[in-house]
């Protein structure tokens, strides 16, 4: 309950901001329901078509889909409020982020995927839906330049997987590894915020052939 609870708030803050992306493109209502739905459940979507995994979530859950472009199209009225509130929605993205990657890890654990894949596909689940969204308003994918978070839903979907596969050796619940995670991870996530925490940067700039002059090189 508390799981589905919390990602319902993460496709609804999702969307929303989504749907701002959309507006900056001065996009019409299509566009920004597309922009919002993509960023909201476009990652579980990218997992599912990956792992075989169907039906897709919002095809099984079409109230998702609803819910979506309804936070889409309300942002477009409340667009200042949203962007006065921006702290606000790091904090309800990053509880989602978290809900995300729990979600996809169990997906891959439910049909008995190797550990590792069970961790990428938290990672899909949690930072696609950012990808995409960049990727179709034309934009640098902030999820690969900004502070960590790809790498939060990494380490997120280790967490959880790590609690339910030994945690029952220690009396740790399904729930109570689900709400571990979540502090965790969002703690972590907001840490990374406050102090501008990063990966090393890889940065090349390759140098430009020398032109000769019209005259060719000299004897």
């Amino acid at each position: 309950m508390l799981l589905s609870t919390l990602y319902i708030v993460g496709i609804t803050a999702e969307a929303m901001t989504g749907a701002l992306s959309a507006g900056r493109r001065n996009m019409d209502w299509f566009g920004v329901m597309l922009v919002a739905s993509a960023t909201a459940i476009g990652g579980g979507t990218v997992r599912d078509i990956l792992l075989g995994h169907y039906p897709l979530g919002w095809v099984a859950n079409p109230h998702y889909l609803v819910i979506v472009c309804v936070a889409g199209i309300v942002t477009t009225w409340l667009a200042s409020w949203v962007a006065r509130n921006h702290k606000l929605f790091v904090w309800l993205d990053s509880l989602g982020l978290i809900a995300f990657s729990i979600i996809g890890c169990r997906v891959g654990m439910d049909m008995g995927l190797s550990p590792l894949i069970c961790v990428v596909s938290a990672l899909v689940t949690g930072v696609f839906g950012g990808l995409l969204r960049d990727l179709i308003c034309r934009q640098q994918p902030m999820v690969l330049h900004k502070e960590l978070y790809a790498s939060v839903a990494f380490l997120a979907g280790w967490v959880y997987w790590a609690l339910i596969t030994y945690g029952g050796q220690f009396g740790i619940s399904e729930n109570t590894a689900t709400l571990s995670t979540l502090v965790l991870g969002f703690t972590f996530r907001m840490a990374a915020v406050k102090f501008s925490w990063r990966l090393p940067v890889f940065s090349f700039a390759e140098e430009e052939p020398k032109v000769l002059g019209k005259e060719g090189p000299r004897s």
